[in-house]
Formats: structure tokens, C-alpha cells, sequence
């Protein structure tokens, strides 16, 4: 989908408020609220906007603990790769999971209220895969950046 100047301006603003009602829209974008509506519709239909959500601060909620975690399986095989992505996906404290090229065939982000938490995740349900050739846990220390927002600059139109 071919993106113009006020498609980024909506999608920016977006990004930082997805609650932004219409009107608030075309005060930011500087278009007529029935346009920004007709272009967020637009952007929703081709599944540019995938949806809203509200961003929870995790360690207010008691999930001080994040994790980044690399795992090596003992084979490549697709079975093993679908089996095991299968599990990441019925996993709560796995917040995303990468594929990745390295020395890592996975990298996933853990959260957990405590350290506690985490070993009981690592010890009790990963470790405990007959697939996991190897496990390297890095606990992040402090969040330099934490962000979701997408640069729309280099977007053409």
C-alpha cells in the first residue's frame, strides 16, 4: 500500500497515541476528521494498523525481571523447529521469540516477577525439553530503550 505524508503523519501519531479519537487525529495531521477516518480505515483494512492496545508498565505490575535467553536445539529438523515454536506460543513469561542467524537458533524475552519465577520457568518447563542442546540466560540490567514505534521517515510519498 502506497503511503503519502498524511498516511505517516496518521500512522505517527498513532504510534504514540492509538487512543487518539478523529478529532484529535485531524488537529495533529492538520486533515478534516472524516478524512483521517476514511485513511485510518484504509490503513486497518490493508492491515497496515493491526490493532490497539495499551502499554503496561511491568514492573508496577510486579514483573521486574527481564530476561534475554538464547537456546541452541539438538536438531534442525522442521518437526522440531514447529514443535518448539509451539511450546513458545503456550508460554506466558515469553513476551517475543526470534528465530535468529549466530550462535543462537532462538532468542527469547522472558519477564518474571522475580528471580524466583524465572528459575522456575528455566528449570521446570525449558530445561526440561528433550530438544534444548543449550541455554545462555542474560539478564538485562537496565532498559536503555524500550520502544515499539516504528521510523517512518524513509517511507516514500
Amino acid at each position: 500500500m502506497p503511503l503519502d505524508r498524511y498516511d505517516r503523519l496518521i500512522l505517527d501519531a498513532l504510534q504514540k497515541d492509538g487512543a487518539l479519537t478523529n478529532a484529535q487525529l485531524s488537529e495533529r495531521v492538520n486533515l478534516s476528521a472524516s478524512q483521517c477516518s476514511r485513511r485510518r480505515a484504509a490503513l486497518e483494512a490493508e492491515g497496515v494498523i493491526e490493532g490497539y492496545r495499551a502499554r503496561l508498565n511491568a514492573g508496577k505490575l510486579g514483573l521486574g525481571i527481564r530476561v534475554v535467553v538464547r537456546v541452541n536445539l539438538r536438531t534442525h529438523a522442521k518437526t522440531a523447529d514447529m514443535d518448539f515454536s509451539a511450546w513458545i506460543e503456550r508460554q506466558p513469561e515469553i513476551q517475543a521469540a526470534f528465530s535468529v542467524s549466530g550462535d543462537a537458533d532462538y532468542v527469547l524475552h522472558v519477564r518474571a516477577r522475580d528471580l524466583e519465577s524465572f528459575s522456575n520457568f528455566l528449570h521446570e518447563r525449558l530445561l526440561l525439553r528433550p530438544d534444548i542442546a543449550q541455554v545462555r540466560s542474560d539478564f538485562v540490567l537496565k532498559t536503555l530503550k524500550d520502544s515499539d514505534a516504528l521510523d517512518l521517515s524513509g517511507l516514500g510519498g
